[in-house]
């Protein structure tokens, strides 16, 4: 069955996260949510905390821990649910409730659980490309990452930036803008003599 995932990206500034779990899985994606958006608004909800997402806790001020278990109350008001504990159950009951509230869920290692992914991101100043293998192999989405980290130049970030400049000084409708675009850009994909 081919990928029939959409590809969108979240303005975690407008939203709030729910994350249930304190342990090792619920920092993973604390972090990755605030590595891409540090103005994420995040409430983590779990008996225990690490002291890594206690001090996260006080370097970011839209993150909030609640000690205490999961009731249906902590979906109220929330826009995504990651389920981060190891226990199945709890993760199940998570992904049910959110299920029921209509609120768009993760739950970690479980594909079949999933609304979304979190996938593998690939980040040169403005230009932030998401991976994904359909959850099948997280493996081969860090090695891509890796290998277009590498491979894509930090000074594409400068080029955004003029060509940002270029778009906003075109005058034409949509399509004239387009082509002088494509024409400017045809640079970056010929082939070297």
């Amino acid at each position: 069955m081919e990928n029939q995932l959409f590809p969108v990206f979240f303005k975690l500034n407008r939203l709030h996260v729910l994350v249930v779990g304190g342990g090792h899985i619920g920092l993973e994606k604390a972090n990755a949510i605030l590595q891409n958006c540090a103005e994420s608004n995040i409430t983590i909800v779990s008996l225990d905390f690490l002291p890594e997402l206690e001090n996260i806790a006080r370097h970011y001020p839209n993150v909030e821990l609640i000690r205490k278990p999961f009731s249906c109350g902590d979906l109220l008001g929330k826009d995504l649910v990651i389920a981060a504990t190891n226990d199945k159950e709890l993760n199940y009951s998570v992904w049910e409730k959110a299920k029921g509230a209509k609120v768009l869920i993760n739950v970690a290692d479980t594909p079949e659980r999933c609304d979304f992914y979190l996938g593998s991101i690939v980040q040169k100043g403005n230009l932030k490309i998401a991976i994904s293998t359909n959850g099948k192999s997280p493996t081969v989405a860090k090695r891509l990452k890796q290998v277009l980290q590498e491979a894509i130049p930090d000074t594409l970030d400068e080029v955004l930036h003029k060509l940002h400049i270029i778009r906003d000084k075109l005058r034409g409708d949509f399509a004239a803008k387009v082509k002088q675009l494509n024409n400017i850009t045809d640079i970056l994909v010929k082939p070297e003599n």
